[in-house]
């Protein structure tokens, strides 16, 4: 009680010693070192590199349709053909049209700002999660193709990873309605955010009561009823039907991965069909034998999930939900628990996408340092690795070889992870103290 009562009394001493603590961290002045860098190394490639023209026109086409009235999602196109992103979309390039005129040279700075807030976003989850050292988060600043893909092709990829980080940053802190709000936010950019829905899935089942798992899909079901209610209401089969279509075939040409399999088998429904069966049993494997291990394997874990919601529903007397809450515990997520989850569930949708275009490298870029540090490779495997990995999404046009490569890379990080000890989910007393100490 008395140190209680000097902290009250002394909220400036607290907050004076954790700033000492924070610049006393070498990854956070990293970090912010880091930041600045890149914030010169940006401004010099928009200034000097030339813009690459790829999509940003077909986005200023699409949005143009949209702000003159046109509600049918069949009737919204560009040079590179229809609308095939969901309403969040419109609404992110229609105010950048708005802000910069539908002009080049503005539309790159505000992706660049865009880029140093993403980056921001990710070095605070590294810091926190602690998983890292020091000097390995540079390698988050290293891929030419991530910077292009940012400020010289300005793909909505950009806008959905970020508030996916966004929202993952949330999630450390255990703001699981809030989190899965901007979760869906994203999804409403661009679906492949959808890669990390299992996993998240999961991590709330073991954060969260039944309730208050159902009470956070219904709000972002919401946000996507709300955005998407303009469309929903006028042509909605044909909002649904484009926006989130899960069938789409890309062409074969432009994928990084799977080149090496003829264009026939490529498109192929069969082939399909093999890669998304592929991908949930993975999925399976891995929350059966690794995330769900501490608690018996999955079919355990949801059992007891299951015998929870019979018995708060069992419960009926006033008194006997006293006495039940009161002596109900909720644990509470280590904070790398979390972003191992979160990373390893999206890298195995990665591994079985059947195509992987160059701005999907956004997609797992940011987290490719810490899935190789997760693994129990010496560190000049896992550099090794990363540079493999980088080495693959610049060369263009992909061919055999290194779609070969690109994906012996991904299995080879894929068995690390899968003979990892995983570690105990659940954080203690002492870790909270320490925690809350920071």
């Amino acid at each position: 009680m008395a140190v209680r009562s000097a902290e009250k009394r002394n909220p400036s001493q607290r907050s004076g010693f954790s700033i000492h603590k924070l610049y006393k961290n070498p990854k956070v002045l990293f970090a912010f070192a880091l930041l600045f860098l890149d914030v010169l190394l940006v401004a010099l490639i928009i200034a000097y590199v030339p813009y690459t023209k790829i999509d940003w026109d077909a986005y200023m086409s699409q949005v143009s349709g949209f702000l003159k009235g046109e509600r049918d999602y069949s009737n919204l196109k560009g040079d590179t053909g229809p609308l095939v992103y969901p309403a969040g979309f419109l609404y992110i390039y229609s105010a950048m049209q708005f802000v910069t005129g539908g002009q080049v040279f503005p539309a790159q700075i505000l992706f660049g700002v865009l880029y140093i807030v993403n980056l921001g976003i990710i070095l605070f989850i590294y810091v926190k999660s602690n998983v890292l050292p020091w000097w390995a988060l540079s390698l988050l600043c290293l891929s030419k193709r991530v910077h292009s893909i940012f400020v010289l092709r300005l793909f909505n990829d950009c806008f959905a990873m970020t508030l996916l980080h966004a929202a993952l940053a949330l999630f450390l802190y255990q703001k699981w309605h809030l989190g899965l709000i901007i979760f869906s936010g994203a999804v409403s950019i661009k679906m492949n955010v959808l890669l990390y829905a299992p996993p998240l899935l999961l991590l709330m089942l073991k954060a969260m009561d039944i309730a208050g798992v159902i009470s956070a899909l219904a709000g972002a079901a919401l946000l996507q009823i709300l955005l998407g209610l303009p469309f929903i209401l006028s042509y909605p089969i044909s909002y649904i039907s484009r926006a989130f279509n899960l069938g789409r075939v890309f062409i074969h040409f432009w994928s990084v991965n799977f080149k090496f399999v003829p264009e026939p088998v490529f498109v192929s429904k069969e082939f399909a069909v093999s890669l998304l069966i592929t991908h949930l049993v993975v999925l399976t494997v891995f929350a059966h034998y690794i995330w769900c291990k501490h608690e018996g394997g999955l079919l355990c874990f949801l059992q007891s999930k299951l015998n929870q919601m019979r018995l708060s529903f069992a419960i009926s007397s006033s008194s006997l939900k006293q006495f039940y809450i009161g002596n109900s515990t909720f644990k509470l997520l280590k904070k790398e628990h979390i972003v191992t989850t979160m990373f390893v569930g999206n890298f195995i949708g990665i591994v079985c996408a059947r195509s992987l275009h160059y701005q999907f490298y956004s997609w797992y870029f940011y987290s490719l340092p810490y899935l190789l540090w997760k693994t129990p490779f010496p560190t000049l495997i896992r550099l090794i690795l990363f540079m493999g990995v980088e080495l693959c999404w610049n060369i263009y046009p992909s061919n055999i070889y290194s779609s070969v490569l690109l994906l012996s890379i991904h299995l080879v990080i894929l068995g690390g992870l899968w003979v990892a000890t995983p570690a105990y989910p659940y954080r203690d007393g002492e870790s909270l103290m320490r925690e809350k100490g920071e």
